[in-house]
């Protein structure tokens, strides 16, 4: 507001796969760009994935925050991804707080398709989800899941970040669903800590050629599910399979990562808590804690914001793809947390309609 920049999440272009028909980076897909709120002037940008074949997009709306830099106090803006990467900017000119490099990044076997050469990799924070796959990562939480997987993957290509999905099938990581997604980051101006929980959970697809009339020459047909999952959404690497992580926003390092979520039937066979699936965003109080739902675990949980021990949890009718918010009661002063409890997604197969509000000691 005291700036009167807007920032602008942009999406990828279509068609998510298949770039053929759009070569070159595809400016402005993909980019985060700043410009003025009254004129919609462009002050910046930056184009966090050049020439998406990935369905890679900004999933989540930037955090403006303050950090320590150089010995200076800097009025900044972080935007997390589905990669895993952290960008962060001074807000008024788009500089980077830590440097970003383009790497070569492999080229794509399909006919047609011009895989751009280069991809933007930040130097710090480190990423914060998984990106690539190996077959000694293939999951043992159970033999059976192991078998459907090993499966799964037969002549399948690993990919690295940002290898193109081929004519063969392709595992890669990110999946879709990222790393991060829409529920973004929390910020604690005290330490200048960011907060973001992300999925390990991959893809797997392939792009086959269509007939002489169809819209596009090649389309993404998916392997099993799509997801590189089993038939009980239990993914096909070993775990951890969701996290919370607590970014230091002043050197660009990690200060925790937690396991965010359990998978009941897999904790009552004795396997250690591997994480799940998440999506919703979290909320970190004055008071020192950080609460969310996200979890396809149907639970609520507060952690430590300077341990990542995790102090709470709540069972919930269905998981809380949402994100929580907190107030203050004019009424009796007390302090609330409130979380909206919908279940549902692909992630689930519970439905709720559940507004649940917990009230602070």
């Amino acid at each position: 507001m005291e700036r009167g920049i807007a920032f602008l999440p942009l999406t990828s272009p279509s068609h998510d796969y298949y770039g053929g028909d759009r070569k070159g980076a595809g400016l402005f897909g993909d980019a985060l760009v700043a410009v003025e709120a009254l004129t919609g002037k462009r002050l910046w940008y930056f184009q966090t994935i050049h020439h998406n074949l990935w369905d890679y997009d900004i999933p989540a709306q930037p955090t403006l925050v303050t950090v320590r830099h150089n010995g200076k106090s800097i009025d900044a803006v972080a935007q997390v991804t589905k990669t895993g990467f952290t960008f962060l900017f001074e807000r008024t000119t788009g500089k980077p707080l830590f440097d970003i490099v383009e790497r070569p990044v492999p080229a794509s076997d399909v006919p047609g398709e011009a895989a751009y050469p280069t991809q933007p990799f930040p130097v710090k924070p480190p990423p914060y989800a998984r990106q690539s796959f190996r077959l000694e990562d293939l999951t043992d939480v159970t033999p059976e899941s192991r078998a459907y997987c090993a499966k799964l993957i037969e002549g399948a290509v690993f990919g690295t970040l940002f290898t193109p999905i081929g004519l063969k099938p392709t595992v890669l990581f990110p999946g879709t669903n990222g790393g991060a997604n829409w529920g973004g980051a929390s910020f604690d101006p005290e330490t200048h800590t960011l907060y973001v929980n992300s999925m390990d959970v991959g893809m797997i697809f392939r792009m086959a050629k269509m007939p002489e009339t169809a819209k596009l020459p090649y389309r993404t047909r998916g392997v099993g599910a799509s997801r590189f999952w089993d038939t009980n959404r239990y993914p096909c690497q070993k775990p951890p399979w969701g996290r919370l992580t607590a970014i230091n926003l002043d050197t660009g390092e990690f200060r925790w990562q937690s396991i965010l979520g359990v998978v009941d039937a897999l904790t009552e066979k004795h396997v250690p808590p591997t994480g799940t699936s998440n999506i919703g965003g979290s909320m970190v109080t004055a008071g020192g804690l950080v609460f969310i739902g996200a979890t396809n675990d149907s639970r609520f949980r507060a952690f430590d914001k300077d341990t990542g021990k995790e102090l709470w949890t709540f069972r919930l009718p269905a998981s809380a793809h949402a994100t929580p918010m907190t107030f203050v009661s004019k009424k009796n002063k007390k302090q609330y947390v409130v979380i909206a409890a919908g279940g549902g997604n692909k992630y689930n197969d519970t439905y709720s309609d559940s507004l649940l509000a917990f009230s602070l000691p």
